[in-house]
């Protein structure tokens, strides 16, 4: 089991930044993929993007591509989600998930398939 914790969260006006981070403890993250979810109030939770700890391959949804970049620190245990050119559809609950992952294979975008979640930070864009 590993426990995240998420941090990073606030308001922000449209088009500016935020960083969020993750921070892993508990078990050896280097088998580990580790992804950020979100969910807007009345929608259900939703990939944003995800690293694999091991290779350091990335996937990042459609809807962020070219605004968001995730990334990992090796010594610090932490995944980071660079959130820059926000809009107010970015408006959500911001969750880090974890979930064991060899070094082939996809980097799995469905709720099901992570079994260990923070508690969430808030993101709020105003316009």
């Amino acid at each position: 089991q590993v426990q995240l914790v998420e941090s990073g969260g606030g308001l922000v006006q449209a088009g500016g930044s935020l960083r969020l981070s993750c921070a892993a403890s508990g078990r050896t993250v280097s088998s580990y993929c580790i992804s950020w979810f979100r969910q807007a109030p009345g929608k259900e939770r939703e990939f944003v993007a995800g690293i694999k700890w091991s290779s350091g391959n990335t996937r990042t949804t459609n809807s962020v591509k070219g605004r968001f970049t995730i990334s990992r620190d090796n010594g610090k245990n932490t995944v980071y989600l660079q959130m820059n050119s926000l809009k107010p559809e970015d408006t959500a609950v911001y969750y880090c998930a974890a979930r064991t992952a060899g070094v082939l294979g996809p980097i799995e975008s469905q709720t099901y398939e992570y079994n260990n979640w923070g508690q969430g930070t808030q993101v709020t864009v105003s316009s």
